[in-house]
């Protein structure tokens, strides 16, 4: 994936971030357990972060343990103990890194040896989950399309990113799949597509890569895009985000949501300031 959906840690209750980092912690662990060692190296926090939607809102309690792990082998962590939830979120981790590179690759841009590092781990992945691996492939298709049209249109490039999540959260929730869920999960997608894109402008610029806004703008560097097209990348954007927050108070959760609450009205927002500003990636979650 691409690692955008973080936490506003400095406004967290520390029961959140105590329970975030051990989800996290979790999700590494059910990588490990999935697909092998090796496919630890492709955890982010977008699928951290679903691990803590989905458990909230499917009511599958996280239970926590004092527990070593191999980056930390003498201080015991927080670590939520894996389950079956846990387990096929880190096999769709894995499929999505695996699709990523492949569409590096396939645009150019190297990852052969990356992709090829992490090919075993891919078709476990892909064994115990055909559907989300039958999802993803048709959804990067979709995107391919829109490449080889070399399309300008920022809402339409965005779209199969988009269904793409709605159609991976449809089939992981199964029966407590909601309108409001499949809503968010969608715009969230949109929203992770365009950031992305904006963050990435001008290496796609100088790579040749398709990229929406270099289609839409064609401006020389990211820097005059935000200066000139601020205004209008804010209006972009903003539809998904307040979509989010939207949706995200009509969710039924199981659970406190006072952590996916800071992630989707806060975490996104902060996010995004940082893109727009052109500032450097910082982790606001630390593990």
């Amino acid at each position: 994936m691409f690692g955008y959906v973080k936490t506003d840690t400095p406004n967290m209750y520390v029961k959140d971030t105590v329970l975030y980092k051990a989800m996290y912690c979790g999700l590494c662990k059910g990588i490990g357990a999935t697909c092998g060692q090796k496919a630890r190296f492709v955890l982010n926090y977008d699928l951290a972060f679903l691990s803590a939607l989905l458990h909230n809102v499917m009511g599958v309690d996280v239970s926590v343990e004092k527990k070593h792990c191999v980056i930390h082998p003498i201080v015991k962590r927080s670590i939520a103990n894996v389950d079956e939830l846990t387990k096929r979120i880190a096999r769709l981790n894995v499929l999505l890194a695996y699709y990523k590179l492949e569409d590096a690759v396939t645009d150019k841009e190297g990852g052969r040896l990356k992709r090829s590092f992490f090919k075993r781990a891919y078709k476990k992945a892909k064994k115990e989950e055909p559907k989300m691996d039958e999802i993803i492939k048709k959804r990067y298709a979709e995107l391919r399309e829109y490449e080889i049209k070399n399309i300008d249109s920022i809402d339409i490039s965005a779209d199969p990113f988009g269904n793409m999540m709605k159609d991976l959260i449809c089939h992981l929730a199964g029966d407590f799949y909601t309108e409001e869920l499949g809503d968010i999960a969608y715009n969230l997608g949109k929203w992770i597509y365009l950031i992305d894109a904006i963050d990435d402008y001008d290496k796609d610029l100088k790579k040749k890569s398709f990229n929406v806004f270099v289609n839409a703008y064609k401006l020389e560097s990211k820097e005059k895009l935000l200066k000139e097209k601020g205004q209008e990348l804010i209006n972009a954007i903003s539809p998904s985000l307040m979509s989010i927050g939207e949706k995200a108070r009509e969710l039924k959760y199981k659970f406190n949501h006072d952590l996916c609450d800071n992630v989707l009205n806060r975490g996104l927002i902060l996010e995004t300031k940082r893109v727009l500003e052109n500032k450097k990636c910082k982790n606001y979650t630390k593990s």
